[in-house]
């Protein structure tokens, strides 16, 4: 479509960073029934009860009509109290993304250069693009490893970086860095270390006892997927409190409303309905994986609620494509360099079933 004259002219009022980006394009969300959803790693249980209850709570007398508690201190309180840290070594955001675009705004000024593996979660080239910054990204070894080079200055420039984003664990491979070589990680480079743990409670380890070692390294966490609450939009980052009063700084003044304190307030709360969830997942991955490569994929070991696989044989593209035809929704991801693949989320067992049983279909076809 031929762009008019006075689009251009429009667009040439918008900063030139973002005119030049493409901007995230996130999973497919299909509004019509009738899909089996396992593109965009949502967890396929109800959050526990307790959740409605304290949304319904919320909605009483005028607490809508007022503005809500610019930094949560109910789910604060509550959160602190379950992973053993401060209340004011938390701060909330909408989303693990808010507080991802809040530390790129705080460390890393216009020009300057952040780090991150890859292939890895695609929004980080996008934060940085937004921001007028260098995304400088470093290749994971075969294993699935961060390369000696990974501390090393930026190589265009020859400064230091300013922020480093380390996904564990990662996205889309599941894959997971021990704590211990975090800490050494921290250790050897100039900047803060943001320890992305959006699928953390799905992992056997995490970094939240670090952060009282290092006052660079922060750790965020989203609510979306362990606690079932993606449609709410809660997430939070741990850090020393001089960490969080400066990042505090830069948050939006509400960036996280009463509902949504609510919701994650009580979902936290229920440690014992996280614990039968994890177990759920976990269980469902193994018997996935398992099943997977008995098709011939070559599947990594997840510590996430979902498995990347890839077919030595056959277009990871075209798989997508039937299985879409079918109203089955994978993730389809290729990285410029690394090459391409699937990502599956962990549905529940039914979910699984009629992915399984349409991949039996589709290469009983291709044989």
């Amino acid at each position: 479509m031929a762009i008019s004259s006075s689009q251009q002219n429009s667009l040439s009022l918008v900063r030139q960073e973002i005119a030049a980006i493409a901007g995230y394009i996130p999973g497919e969300q299909p509004q019509d029934a009738g899909w089996t959803k396992l593109n965009t790693n949502e967890n396929p249980y109800s959050p526990s009860g307790n959740v409605s209850k304290a949304i319904a709570v919320a909605c009483e007398g005028r607490t809508l009509a007022k503005y809500p508690d610019p930094f949560a201190n109910q789910f604060r309180k509550q959160a602190a109290d379950v992973l053993g840290v401060r209340p004011d070594m938390i701060l909330c955001g909408n989303g693990s993304d808010d507080l991802l675009t809040i530390l790129v705004r705080c460390y890393v000024g216009v020009g300057d250069a952040m780090r991150v593996p890859t292939p890895s979660y695609i929004l980080y080239q996008t934060l940085a693009d937004i921001q007028g910054v260098l995304c400088d990204k470093v290749a994971f070894t075969d294993e699935w490893l961060l390369p000696e080079s990974f501390t090393a200055p930026n190589a265009s420039t020859g400064e230091p970086v300013r922020l480093v984003v380390v996904p564990n664990p990662n996205s889309p491979s599941g894959t997971l860095l021990a704590p211990e070589h975090l800490l050494d990680l921290a250790e050897q480079l100039p900047c803060p270390l943001v320890v992305d743990e959006a699928y953390g409670d799905f992992s056997e380890s995490n970094c939240l006892e670090l952060v009282e070692k290092s006052d660079r390294i922060i750790v965020t966490r989203s609510m979306s997927k362990s606690y079932a609450l993606a449609g709410i939009r809660f997430g939070f980052a741990v850090a020393q409190p001089a960490v969080i009063e400066q990042l505090a700084k830069v948050k939006d003044s509400y960036n996280c409303d009463a509902i949504a304190i609510a919701a994650a307030t009580a979902a936290i709360a229920d440690q014992d309905w996280l614990r039968k969830n994890q177990s759920s997942i976990r269980t469902t991955r193994a018997r996935l994986a398992t099943q997977l490569r008995q098709f011939g994929f070559s599947v990594v070991d997840s510590q996430a609620n979902f498995v990347w696989c890839t077919h030595s044989k056959y277009s990871h593209k075209e798989i997508y494509e039937s299985l879409r035809e079918r109203s089955i929704l994978i993730r389809f991801m290729s990285y410029s360099g690394w090459g391409d693949g699937l990502r599956i989320t962990v549905g529940t067992d039914a979910e699984i079933d009629v992915l399984l049983g349409a991949l039996d279909t589709i290469m009983r076809e291709k044989k």
